[in-house]
């Protein structure tokens, strides 16, 4: 099976930089089911082309199952004239993650400005098993901002009375991040087959939702793909919904996005997608913590690390630190790190601990900045003054940054009933008011000035979807922007 991956424009060999992966050289990676080969068909200063060639063996992948496959398994023919070989199954998806798996997280030690950078891509599978044909090629693909060029392979080219195969020939054109295009072609080809090789367990649903960070939590079939990329078990397709709405506030946000559009309108495929409230509230979070001139970071209420892998990425922060009351949590956030596998001199910069934010705890202390996102809404109000004495009091970071969801925007949503909140593990929700009131009093208490900013859109009648305030102590007065009205 097959998979090419082109760049075109200035430097478009750089990227062998961001795949890791020399264009003078052809490497073999051995594969539990196989070999994966890397080579370039072309790498110039204008056009690149990287090709990730699997090597499927059918008959050891008969051997590998021994004696626990079924009778009428084991001794079927099947097992050895199959389409493993050849058509991009959920086997090439695993080669891509492991072949290519610091270009999908987003790390290039070499030069760290490039996972950031947008290219013009064009990605070409020539046989992908499609369960729903062209159309769930385009339904899955096109949302993400992908020019979809899917066809159908005929089953005999020179009998065309029997039709079409289940297979199509899948060409994307766009201009995407790298990692993004590798993320979703890890999970959208093994979800258009809607089967495995290997048997799908509760940890697929960590797979789906790292993978699908920042794009499938909004992603118009996410149900559809949920269900199909962990083969249709009902129970684990749940979890992950549950998890995507948790993570990326998924549900209020595609239902906000479509309340602001006619419901007649053409929708665009080939025009940029609005990054999900979850990216902007990250991408807001980071500019202020450049704003500052932070070199040391603690995220207060980690979770899974997505902050901290976005800091990981810049060299300009020299330290980070990630708490946690979730042990879960903090072992999923390793996980996502690559704590076990990174540089020494990037391990150096990053630490995970163990810890309450409602504590007073001497690793917390000596930052320039510290982060609460999306983190007071899951404290008990009475633990709320605990929380202030032992951040702005004890730990006295020279920058604090706090998001939270902003309660009036929720008649935005049409799926939330009145008076409820957007996650289960919400102990409260503030309006614009409510956040101000606890803001001012707790910055005047402990000696910091505070900014009130929005995060997302700024409904000019119930504000946004987030609202954030940015501490710093020992400055003048300044303006509060997007506060209560």
């Amino acid at each position: 099976m097959l998979l090419t991956l082109s760049a075109a424009g200035p430097d478009a060999a750089d990227l062998g930089y961001l795949l890791h992966k020399h264009p003078g050289r052809v490497q073999a990676f051995d594969q539990s089911f196989g070999v994966a080969h890397v080579f370039y068909p072309e790498a110039s200063d204008e056009r690149c082309t990287v090709a990730l060639l699997l090597e499927v063996d059918p008959v050891g992948l008969v051997r590998q199952k021994g004696r626990s496959a079924p009778r009428d398994v084991a001794f079927s023919l099947a097992q050895y004239v199959n389409d493993r070989p050849y058509a991009a199954s959920s086997m090439l998806a695993v080669a891509l993650g492991k072949v290519f798996r610091t270009a999908m997280t987003g790390r290039c030690e070499l030069r760290p400005e490039l996972p950031a950078r947008r290219w013009d891509l064009n990605v070409h599978v020539p046989a992908v098993p499609c369960r729903g044909g062209v159309e769930a090629a385009v339904r899955l693909f096109a949302p993400l901002g992908w020019q979809v060029d899917a066809r159908h392979v005929p089953l005999d080219p020179t009998v065309p009375a029997w039709g079409d195969s289940r297979y199509v020939d899948l060409r994307l054109t766009g201009t995407q991040r790298v990692a993004d295009a590798l993320s979703h072609l890890y999970v959208l080809l093994p979800t258009l087959d809607a089967s495995k090789h290997y048997w799908v367990g509760s940890d697929e649903v960590t797979k789906l939702v790292r993978a699908g960070e920042g794009w499938l939590a909004a992603h118009p079939a996410r149900e559809e793909i949920a269900r199909r990329y962990l083969a249709h078990r009902t129970s684990l397709a749940t979890s992950a919904i549950e998890r995507l709405a948790e993570v990326d506030d998924a549900r209020p946000e595609t239902v906000d996005d479509a309340v602001a559009e006619p419901e007649d309108a053409a929708v665009d495929t080939a025009a940029p997608t609005t990054p999900p409230l979850a990216r902007q509230r990250l991408d807001a979070v980071v500019a202020q913590l450049r704003d500052a001139g932070a070199r040391s970071v603690v995220d207060l209420g980690c979770g899974e690390g997505a902050l901290l892998s976005e800091l990981l990425r810049d060299p300009a922060y020299e330290r980070l630190l990630g708490v946690d009351v979730s042990a879960r949590a903090l072992t999923t956030a390793a996980r996502r790190l690559h704590l076990d596998t990174l540089p020494e001199r990037q391990r150096r910069r990053i630490e995970l601990a163990h810890s309450s934010v409602t504590y007073r705890d001497a690793r917390v202390a000596d930052f320039d900045a510290a982060v609460l996102m999306e983190v007071i809404e899951h404290v008990d109000p009475p633990r709320l003054a605990a929380l202030e004495r032992a951040v702005l009091g004890a730990a006295a970071p020279a920058t604090l940054v706090v998001t939270t969801p902003n309660a009036e925007h929720n008649v935005r949503y049409p799926t939330l009933e009145a008076g409820t909140m957007r996650h289960h593990d919400h102990r409260f929700e503030w309006t614009r008011a409510e956040f101000a009131a606890w803001v001012h009093t707790a910055a005047d208490r402990h000696g910091y000035a505070v900014t009130l900013l929005p995060v997302g859109p700024d409904d000019p009648e119930v504000g946004p979807p987030t609202q954030m305030a940015v501490f710093r102590r020992g400055t003048a007065p300044v303006s509060h922007e997007g506060g209560a009205r």
